[in-house]
C-alpha cells in the first residue's frame, strides 16, 4: 500500500514537471509567532494575503522549526538537524554552516534553476560560507544575525557593499521580484529565497503600518498578560502586516508575469515569537523548545496541483522542505549525507493518509525536546499530551510511562549521534578570508576580539562596532585563514573625531603589514532611536567612512589578523566597524 501511495504521488506531480519545471518561492520570516496571523484566530491584526495563500493550497497543523534563527535556516538549507552542520550560535562565526553540507540552492542550481536569496542569510558571512558560495547565483541583503537599521541601510549585493532603498523588507521584495522577472525573460526556472528579517528587533516599521497600531488596545493577550509588553506587541504586529503586504505584492507579481500557476510558494517562520504575546496560549516563545517556541505555520501553494484548503495534520519539520520541494519539482537530490527530513508530498496529495510514527527533535543550547504525533517530551523530561493539553499544563509521565520512555530514548539517541562532537562555545574554525573565487571578503567588528581598553558598542555582537580606543597598546584581532595567496586591496570603515586626526592604523597578518594615517575626520551620530517603535536592546548604528589602506600581498595559510594604532596624537583612536578585502590579482 505504501509503495502504491508513493507511486500515485509521483504521478500526481509528474505531468507538470515533465512539461516544464515549476518555479519555487520560499518566504521565511524572522521571530514571527504561529499566532501572528489572522488565519490562526488573532484578532489583533489582519493578514489577508497570507491567509489567502494558506487557503489556496496546503497548510500544516503542526510544523516545527528551531528555537532561534540560524539553526532553522541551516535545517531548511540542508534537510538535516543543525548540529550536524556545525551551527552552534547566532553570531561571531557560530552561525556558519559547515562547507561539506549540500544546500537546497546547490540542488536546484544543479538542476538548471536560477537561484537567488534576498534578505537575512545568517549562515556564514565570508566566502565560501557566503550565499554565493552555497548555491545562490544572486544575493542581496545582509549575512549577519540582525541588522541595526531598517531604512536605507548599508547592505550588500553579491559581496560588495551597497545602500538599500527604503524599508528593507520592501527592498528585499523588490529585488526578488526583479530577479523573478529577469528569470522569466531568460525562460529559466527560478528558486527565490526571501529570508525576511522582521519582526526581529529593532522594532522599526513604516508609518503606514504603524498608524493602525499606535496606541491601540489589544483584543487578545498573552496567556500571562503581566509578561507582555504591549508596545512591543504593537510594533511586532505592525511589522507582520508589512510582511503580509509584501507577500501580497509577490503573488501579484507572479500573476502579472503569468507564472503563478507554475510556481510553488512556501511560507514559514524561523522560531516562536520574540515577545510574550498571543500565541494560542502555547507554552514557550523564541529560545524555547516547547510548542510555542518551535511551532510555525507552513503554507505550500501550487495552483492546479495542490487542492485549495488542504489541511495536513501529519507533524512535519523544517528539515522536510528539501526532500519535499525537490520531489515536487522533479529534481534529484545531489547530497550524499542522510537527511533527517522526509518527503511530505504523499500527505499533501492525500491529507487523510495515516500519520506515521516519526519523532521530531527540537534542540538548542542544551535543551532537547522530542515530539511525536500526539505527545511532547520537554527538555526537563516531562511528558504532555499536546492533542488534549496544548498549553502543556499537565505532566503525564506517570500515566504514560511507555510513551515517555520511547521519547526519552529518542532524545538519548539524538544526543549520542547529532550532539556527539557538537561544540556549543567555540569550534576553533578561523575566519576564511581572501578566496580566489570571490572578489570580496568582509571582516566585521562582530567577529573580532577586543584587547585593552576597547569595548563593543553593545553586548550583542551582530551589527556592533568597537569604540574607546585609548591606547597604542589596544588592538583588535581575528583568527583568520587566507584561502588563496594573492594581492588584496583593503578598505577600513571608521569614525574619527576632529581632535584625533593624525592617528595611524596598522593591519598585520603574519609577516605582512599595511599602515595608513587617518587624515579625514568623520564623527557621525548614532542612528536608529528615532525610528524605533520600542526601545531596543541591541546596538545603534553609525554610517562609517571608508578609507583605502592599500594593497596587501598575502600568502595562503592561517594566522592572526591584527588591527592596531601605533601612533595616536589625540587621546583616542578610531571607532571601527569593518574591513573589506578586494581581490586584485592571484
Amino acid at each position: 500500500m505504501q509503495k502504491l501511495i508513493v507511486l500515485l504521488t509521483a504521478l500526481f506531480f509528474a505531468d507538470f514537471t515533465q512539461a516544464q519545471p515549476p518555479n519555487v518561492v520560499v518566504v521565511l520570516t524572522d521571530d514571527q509567532g504561529w499566532g501572528d496571523l489572522s488565519l490562526h484566530g488573532n484578532k489583533n491584526l489582519s493578514t489577508p494575503h497570507l491567509d489567502a495563500l494558506a487557503r489556496s493550497g496546503a497548510q500544516f497543523d503542526r510544523f516545527y522549526v528551531c528555537a532561534v534563527c540560524s539553526p532553522t535556516r541551516a535545517e531548511f538549507l540542508t534537510g538535516r538537524y543543525h548540529p550536524r552542520g556545525g551551527v552552534f550560535s547566532t553570531t561571531a562565526g557560530g552561525e556558519r554552516l559547515d562547507l561539506d553540507e549540500v544546500t537546497i540552492a546547490d540542488t536546484f542550481k544543479a538542476a538548471g534553476y536560477n537561484t537567488g536569496a534576498f534578505g537575512k542569510w545568517h549562515n556564514g558571512m565570508q566566502y565560501p560560507y557566503h550565499p554565493n558560495g552555497r548555491g545562490f547565483d544572486e544575493y542581496y541583503g545582509f549575512t549577519s544575525g540582525h541588522w541595526g537599521h531598517y531604512f536605507s541601510p548599508v547592505l550588500e549585493h553579491n559581496g560588495g557593499l551597497t545602500r538599500g532603498k527604503g524599508f528593507c523588507v520592501d527592498d528585499f521584495t523588490n529585488k526578488a521580484m526583479d530577479f523573478i522577472e529577469e528569470s522569466v525573460k531568460r525562460d529559466q526556472p527560478f528558486f527565490a529565497y526571501l529570508p525576511y528579517n522582521t519582526p526581529h528587533s529593532p522594532m522599526q516599521v513604516p508609518d503606514r503600518f504603524w498608524k493602525k497600531f499606535d496606541g491601540t488596545e489589544l483584543k487578545m493577550r498573552n496567556r500571562y498578560p503581566n509578561k507582555e509588553n504591549v508596545q512591543h506587541t504593537r510594533a511586532a504586529l505592525a511589522m507582520c502586516e508589512n510582511v503580509d503586504w509584501n507577500v501580497g505584492r509577490l503573488i501579484k507579481k507572479l500573476k502579472s508575469l503569468n507564472v503563478a500557476d507554475n510556481t510553488i510558494v512556501v511560507f514559514f517562520h524561523d522560531n516562536g515569537p520574540n515577545g510574550s504575546r498571543w500565541n494560542e496560549e502555547m507554552r514557550g516563545r523564541k529560545g524555547s523548545t516547547d510548542e510555542g517556541g518551535c511551532r510555525s505555520p507552513l503554507f505550500i501553494s501550487w495552483p492546479g496541483k495542490i487542492k485549495p484548503d488542504t489541511y495536513v495534520t501529519q507533524i512535519a519539520s523544517v528539515t522536510d522542505l528539501l526532500p519535499t520541494l525537490s520531489n515536487m519539482a522533479g529534481i534529484n537530490l545531489i547530497g550524499t549525507k542522510p537527511l533527517d527530513g522526509i518527503d511530505l508530498t504523499s500527505w499533501i496529495n492525500n491529507p487523510q493518509k495515516e500519520s506515521n510514527d516519526r519523532i521530531i527533535i527540537n534542540a538548542w543550547k542544551g535543551k532537547v525536546s522530542a515530539r511525536n504525533q500526539r505527545y511532547r517530551l520537554d527538555n526537563m523530561g516531562r511528558l504532555y499530551d499536546i492533542t488534549n493539553d496544548p498549553r502543556q499544563d499537565k505532566n503525564i509521565t506517570g500515566e504514560q510511562p511507555e510513551v515517555a520512555r520511547k521519547l526519552s530514548l529518542a532524545v538519548k539517541d539524538f544526543t549520542a549521534d547529532a550532539l556527539k562532537d557538537y561544540n556549543t562555545t567555540n569550534d576553533g574554525r578561523p575566519f576564511v578570508i581572501c578566496h580566489k573565487d570571490y572578489k570580496w571578503t568582509q571582516v566585521p567588528a562582530r567577529d573580532g576580539t577586543a584587547h585593552g581598553n576597547i569595548i563593543r558598542s553593545n553586548k550583542f555582537p551582530n551589527c556592533s562596532y568597537f569604540l574607546n580606543w585609548t591606547s597604542t597598546e589596544d588592538k583588535i584581532t581575528w583568527p583568520a585563514e587566507v584561502q588563496h595567496a594573492g594581492k588584496y586591496r583593503v578598505y577600513l570603515h571608521y569614525t574619527c573625531r576632529k581632535e584625533d586626526i593624525g592617528c595611524r592604523v596598522q593591519l598585520q597578518f603574519n609577516q605582512t603589514t599595511l599602515s595608513q594615517q587617518i587624515t579625514k575626520a568623520h564623527d557621525p551620530p548614532e542612528i536608529g532611536a528615532k525610528e524605533d517603535r520600542f526601545v531596543r536592546v541591541e546596538s545603534y548604528i553609525k554610517f562609517f567612512n571608508e578609507i583605502e589602506l592599500g594593497i596587501m600581498e598575502l600568502e595562503a595559510g592561517a594566522g592572526e589578523l591584527t588591527l592596531t594604532i601605533p601612533e595616536m596624537p589625540g587621546n583616542r583612536g578610531i571607532e571601527f566597524r569593518l574591513l573589506m578585502f578586494e581581490r586584485v590579482e592571484d
